[in-house]
């Protein structure tokens, strides 16, 4: 048997990992076979191998802590399933890494633990939390993750198959220590009666015709894409094809919607809609069209004329700012996967000049992002009252420091904070001004999309936020200086670009 018929077996196989894929990106299991593979980055993204290795050393601490157990995770895969399947059928207690096959599926759960009634329940151990959307004022628990719900759902279904389970059940070990159960028959929400079993085997079916090449599907030019090794294939290709995607706000459901629903592949094409004309046709029909209303439509059609005719932003209502003695542009930096926020960062302008205020925590502790904030909020306090105006880009900044205050309450009252971005002088940029009052001709509304059109450059060459928090842990690992100059260097950027983009808008 050659090697390469090894590898496109190997390929073929369904796995955790190409079901990850599909639901972060319906379109990634068929590139990553069929795509043009001179075209794909081979060199991993840092921040997403930061994260790889935040999780296999979480995984390591974990297995630590457990107890014995049968370590599998070693040897050629076709030796682990034989030892897998002998474990399960002497009723190994606990066993690490085990290789469930069957068919073209293939499972690598992290931990296999016996149940009292002999069978076995998958345990994949994971560096986030087990739910989404989790409220501790409210009570509510949150709901299970999709991507981790069908990862378990493929073990389960190896072990169905295999014999050595009964009930369709999996545990999420997460990064409190907290064994989440994932009952994978149940509904995946309350207005949602699909099961996440029934999820799980849609998704598998497809990849399977993907992988196969068997039904191809379109790449997409999305804000989550950037991490992927496609994203300048598939942003290449998006361009090419005048793909609707390339414009902004158009996400692939809709894409799709639309290139069904009205045969309409190229943004050139949405200039030719007759809205009125749609709306009737929805009135009949109320499956034409689903989830795309007037106001959606209206705004594909403004947006693909400045596109296509105009070539220039568009600001639809006058933009005025704060007249004022000092304006502040205003970015944090956080890390999620440690919920900790390690800059915030204010370009200020003033008659006196311009300057960069940095209030930094330099080590990952409770007591220095309680004075980073602290000293931000100092800082805030010291101005002149109803002098000066606040500019930032996005709720992220808002939501943050929500959380931050329930975390620090000492440091400023709820209601401080809620007056503080409640006060007109203090501008979303992104959501007040930008979404409500403007076109671009852009596949991203993005700072950095917005301030590279309007002529500013970051000092760094590959600027992002993601690339941050990867130098940020570099630094609390090494106390590196350099690496700290990167971080403040990059945040004043954004920062500053900040400024352009106000500046920019004013002259629409």
């Amino acid at each position: 048997m050659s090697y390469k018929f090894i590898l496109t077996l190997e390929i073929m196989y369904i796995t955790a990992s190409k079901l990850y894929d599909y639901i972060q990106c319906p379109h990634r299991p068929w590139r990553d076979i069929w795509g043009p593979q001179e075209e794909k980055i081979q060199e991993t993204n840092p921040f997403v191998e930061m994260l790889w290795e935040k999780g296999i050393k979480y995984e390591m601490e974990v297995i630590g802590k457990i107890g014995e157990y049968l370590d599998l995770s070693k040897g050629n895969i076709e030796d682990r399933y034989t030892q897998t399947i002998e474990a399960m059928k002497a009723e190994t207690p606990l066993i690490y890494q085990g290789v469930l096959t069957v068919g073209n599926l293939r499972g690598i759960p992290d931990l296999l633990r016996l149940q009292p009634d002999g069978t076995y329940i998958p345990i994949d151990i994971k560096s986030g939390m087990g739910r989404e959307g989790a409220d501790e004022e409210s009570g509510d628990e949150g709901k299970p993750k999709k991507h981790y719900a069908v990862q378990l759902a493929l073990y389960s279904d190896c072990l169905l198959k295999l014999g050595f389970e009964h009930n369709r059940k999996g545990i999420i070990y997460d990064i409190d220590g907290n064994e989440v159960l994932y009952e994978l028959d149940a509904p995946q929400g309350p207005r949602n009666k699909e099961t996440f079993w029934e999820l799980y085997e849609d998704i598998r079916e497809k990849v399977i015709l993907l992988l196969g090449n068997q039904i191809q599907n379109k790449p997409a030019y999305q804000g989550v894409c950037k991490l992927c090794p496609w994203y300048t294939s598939c942003k290449k290709w998006v361009m090419y094809s005048d793909d609707l995607t390339g414009m902004f706000y158009m996400g692939r459901s809709w894409r799709d919607t639309i290139n069904q629903d009205l045969g309409v592949t190229k943004i050139e094409d949405i200039l030719k809609l007759n809205v009125d004309d749609l709306m009737d046709q929805k009135e009949k029909d109320k499956s034409f069209l689903k989830n795309l209303g007037r106001s959606r439509l209206d705004s594909m059609v403004s947006r693909a004329n400045v596109i296509k005719n105009l070539k220039k932003p568009i600001a639809y209502n006058k933009i005025e700012f704060p007249k004022v003695q000092y304006e502040l542009f205003f970015d944090i930096e956080d890390d999620p996967t440690q919920e900790f926020v390690y800059l915030h960062g204010v370009y200020e302008r003033s008659p006196q000049g311009e300057r960069f205020l940095n209030f930094t925590a330099r080590e990952i502790t409770h007591e220095a992002e309680k004075q980073a904030w602290s000293d931000f909020w100092n800082y805030i306090k010291s101005l002149p009252e109803n002098d000066y105006s606040v500019y930032y880009y996005s709720h992220h900044e808002k939501t943050t420091y929500k959380k931050l205050q329930k975390k620090y309450s000492d440091v400023i009252t709820l209601e401080e904070l809620e007056n503080f971005f409640e006060n007109p002088n203090v501008i979303d940029l992104y959501t007040d001004v930008v979404l409500k009052n403007t076109d671009w001709p852009l596949p991203s509304y993005s700072i950095k999309a917005l301030a590279v059109y309007l002529g500013f450059e970051w000092r760094d060459k590959t600027p992002s936020g993601a690339l941050s928090i990867q130098w940020f842990n570099d630094y609390i690992e090494k106390k590196d200086e350099q690496i700290m100059t990167r971080i403040l260097e990059y945040n004043e950027d954004d920062c500053k670009a900040t400024m352009v983009l106000k500046d920019g808008l004013e002259k629409l």
